[in-house]
């Protein structure tokens, strides 16, 4: 099935926007997350129904077809091979190689992604701690994480993933040690949203607003051992 740019890039979308596999996906939040309106979602959504990659119900959203799901695994697993080649081999910081890879998912050949893969050793996650689908395109087993927003004052987290789009909110959190794999304990919570945390990695706290933290998924140690 020839698919455009655009196409795929809705499907990865809408796999990335679903946060459970019955959970619809409203046109306002696929416009919000590619910058375009409403009505131009609606219309490409419909292009979509018509090749049997989404199942829409009107006023709930969308959900992925099997077959939508499969596409969209297969331009995150690209997407995610890729921003894990950049840095690893080609000295990318992990704040640059979103729009890189969005560049390229839709036009690198199976072959070149089995090369990247096995280059890599065949990663589980790129460098923001995002699953990177199977070769077989399974869905990655792996609970999705909750926001740091979610916490307490004084819950001890374990950062999982960032989420990739704003390289000022990536180089904001690499300068100050919140990246996955790091601890983080939650010291305060403003009013007005502000988390302060101090994590493992450095002596100093860091404060992040609810709109830079919400694009931390966490876990509690705990959750991560059983």
């Amino acid at each position: 099935m020839m698919l455009s740019d655009v196409m795929e890039d809705y499907l990865k979308v809408i796999y990335q926007l679903q946060r459970g596999d019955d959970e619809r996906i409203k046109t306002s939040a696929i416009a919000e997350e590619l910058d375009v309106t409403s009505p131009t979602v609606t219309s490409m959504l419909e292009k979509l129904e018509e090749r049997g990659l989404v199942d829409r119900e009107k006023y709930r959203g969308v959900t992925l077809t099997d077959e939508g799901e499969t596409v969209a695994l297969e331009v995150v697993r690209h997407h995610r091979l890729l921003e894990a080649y950049l840095t690893e081999h080609l000295d990318y910081d992990w704040s640059e190689v979103h729009a890189e890879a969005d560049r390229l998912e839709h036009h690198i050949s199976e072959d070149f992604e089995a090369r990247v893969a096995d280059a890599l050793g065949d990663p589980e996650v790129d460098p923001h701690g995002s699953p990177i689908p199977s070769a077989d395109l399974e869905p990655p087993d792996r609970p999705a994480g909750r926001s740091v927003t979610e916490f307490s004052e004084g819950d001890t987290v374990v950062v999982e993933e960032v989420a990739d789009r704003d390289s000022e909110i990536l180089s904001y959190l690499a300068d100050h040690g919140v990246e996955p794999g790091v601890e983080l304990e939650i010291v305060e919570i403003a009013p007005f949203g502000m988390i302060t945390a101090r994590s493992s990695e450095r002596d100093e706290s860091v404060s992040l607003p609810k709109d830079v933290a919400r694009h931390v998924r966490v876990a509690q140690p705990a959750e991560l051992e059983s």
